[in-house]
């Protein structure tokens, strides 16, 4: 049987926003524990070049990550190389379950697990993850500046990507498994209009194409859905905008979600459907998705929390 450790807050997740939380709760001398999960650091942990963080005008993601880990500890956090696979909200103090056995309980829960980009799932795609394809037209598109690209997806995101790309891109391909888009109308009469970009319709991605010394992308190779003919188009970056999945699995039938699963939060806090319980980050971000705004999150749930707590 795995120990009980009692904690006035818990934060769940160690990306951007759980670090953040985590320094400025250890600085309000409430001895915050972190729970790192399954992907300490988060997606930045798997981004090579950030140029978007203030302060650093070129910074590896994982290096980012490492630091703010180092500062969080630096502060009084105690972070813990761990999973929480169980979480119960509906009593005082709130119970976590984690995989090494210890449970923990907190008067207080800062929940920052974050999202995943959805991929494709090709083995291709993975081989080139951070070389040629990406999830973040925003974190990476300045890297592709008078190159071709592609985009995959038919929602908003695809559209607002392959948009974002043309400040930088030469040519932007848009491919499509459908024959219309499912994005706003106004954003796909600003995508049709505009110079660079061009519409595949009735497409697959089945593999991405490159290079391995360096390893780079080269091209996409597009089936067609109804003939089944392939064809090969030339590319520098290949981005994947086929949506998020919010990382809500332990909470998705104790808090209010809504957009698919992400944590709802009242407006201008990150105070959740539970008192006591708060949100930051991507988990609850389904606008922004920026290293820079989960950060902030991070900092308004501690202060929340700490609020909370000194109302308790």
């Amino acid at each position: 049987m795995g120990e009980t450790r009692h904690t006035r807050v818990l934060i769940i997740g160690s990306g951007p926003a759980g670090y953040t939380a985590a320094v400025y709760a250890a600085r309000a001398m409430l001895n915050p524990i972190l729970v790192q999960g399954i992907q300490p650091g988060g997606q930045l942990t798997i981004t090579t070049e950030v140029e978007n963080w203030p302060g650093d005008t070129h910074v590896m993601g994982p290096d980012l990550m490492v630091r703010m880990q180092a500062h969080a500890e630096a502060m009084g956090a105690e972070v813990i190389s761990d999973h929480i696979a169980a979480l119960d909200l509906s009593r005082r103090p709130f119970i976590a379950q984690a995989d090494s056995g210890t449970t923990y309980t907190a008067d207080a829960v800062i929940l920052a697990t974050g999202a995943q980009a959805k991929w494709l799932g090709l083995p291709s795609e993975e081989h080139f993850k951070g070389f040629g394809v990406s999830a973040c037209a925003t974190c990476d598109g300045f890297f592709y500046r008078g190159k071709k690209v592609v985009v995959i997806g038919g929602g908003n995101t695809a559209v607002e990507e392959a948009l974002f790309l043309t400040n930088f891109a030469a040519q932007v391909t848009l491919i499509h498994r459908r024959d219309r888009l499912r994005a706003e109308k106004i954003m796909q009469d600003r995508l049709f209009k505009h110079p660079k970009i061009t519409v595949l319709w009735h497409h697959e991605v089945t593999e991405v194409l490159g290079d391995d010394n360096p390893r780079g992308v080269t091209a996409v190779r597009a089936r067609n859905v109804n003939s089944g003919q392939t064809t090969d188009i030339p590319c520098d970056g290949f981005f994947v905008a086929i949506g998020h999945a919010p990382a809500s699995e332990l909470v998705k039938d104790q808090l209010e979600l809504h957009n698919g699963g992400y944590v709802r939060v009242e407006p201008g806090s990150t105070r959740t459907s539970i008192p006591g319980v708060f949100a930051a980050g991507d988990l609850t971000d389904h606008i922004y998705r920026q290293a820079v705004t989960s950060a902030g999150m991070g900092c308004m749930a501690a202060l929340d929390a700490e609020k909370f707590l000194a109302g308790h």
